[in-house]
């Protein structure tokens, strides 16, 4: 039978640890500031929005939100990103993903400044992961590594799986994962026998956005499973990429959804926010 990873009880503690250094950066006259924009009336982008409102509020940053119309223009968010760039209270901004169809990401993504791109997306922040030397992670598979450390099981050495190779979670994962020298192997909707793979690993990070995709006879006994995934079920009930049910007494640790990696992502964003505050401040 499994032990449960709680991603509330972990990101509680992340947050906490913000809140301290927050409380000793400000003594010092810094109170680190997030700006937040969201194009468009996306409902779950608008609930994970008041979800990093709220958790600013909580570790004690300044915060300030920016919700523009649905019919906001390239040049009018290229111009708003540049005005935070300058913003000297403003230590990270964030660009609520996705954005209406006519408005290209990338392009906003590569003008946010370096130091300022608390999601970690920027070219240049994802080469400096790649050779493992960064600032900030992407918030999700830092809050992954997170959840994996609050297990106790060591990464070096074992055999991690990753399902998925989305620039957000799959391919920074397998890096992150590389780093703490985990043997990883990358799978995809075009992996051939994929099961044969994945029950190889002792880490298994499911991240492809299929509901209850990973079953047990996909699983090692005894593996380490995190579901990134967030989906809805049949009978419309909110549930991973993983068969929670089905796996649960066959691994030694697993991630529930919702309640695991989920809390762990603004917590990160909460990390990465404080880090860029103490760059850009000259404190170590």
């Amino acid at each position: 039978m499994a032990e449960i990873i709680s991603g509330k009880i972990v990101s509680a503690q992340v947050k906490e640890r913000v809140a301290k250094e927050t409380e000793e950066l400000k003594k010092r006259g810094v109170t680190p500031g997030l700006a937040v924009i969201i194009v468009g009336d996306d409902s779950a982008s608008q609930v994970y929005v008041r979800n990093k409102e709220k958790a600013c509020d909580e570790v004690g940053f300044y915060s300030e939100k920016y919700a523009l119309p649905a019919s906001t223009t390239q040049e009018e968010l290229n111009a708003l990103v540049k005005e935070l760039n300058g913003k000297k209270d403003i230590n990270g901004i964030l660009c609520q993903l996705p954005l209406p169809s006519h408005l290209d990401d990338k392009e906003v993504i590569n003008l946010i400044d370096p130091i300022k791109d608390v999601d970690a997306f920027h070219p240049e922040n994802v080469g400096a992961i790649m050779i493992g030397d960064y600032h900030f992670l992407p918030c999700t598979p830092a809050g992954v590594m997170e959840l994996i450390h609050s297990t106790g099981v060591s990464v070096e050495g074992k055999k991690a799986v990753v399902i998925g190779r989305s620039n957000i979670v799959g391919k920074p994962m397998a890096m992150l994962l590389l780093h703490e020298n985990a043997t990883v192997e990358i799978t995809h909707s075009r992996t051939q026998n994929l099961a044969d793979v994945t029950k190889t690993a002792d880490i298994l990070v499911a991240a492809i956005g299929k509901a209850k995709f990973v079953t047990a006879d996909m699983v090692k006994e005894g593996a380490v499973v995190i579901d990134v995934g967030m989906n809805r079920d049949e009978n419309g009930k909110l549930c991973g990429d993983v068969d929670y049910d089905g796996v649960f007494d066959k691994c030694g640790y697993i991630t529930p959804v919702p309640g695991g990696v989920g809390p762990m992502t603004i917590a990160m964003l909460m990390q990465n926010t404080l880090t860029a505050a103490k760059i850009q401040n000259g404190i170590d």
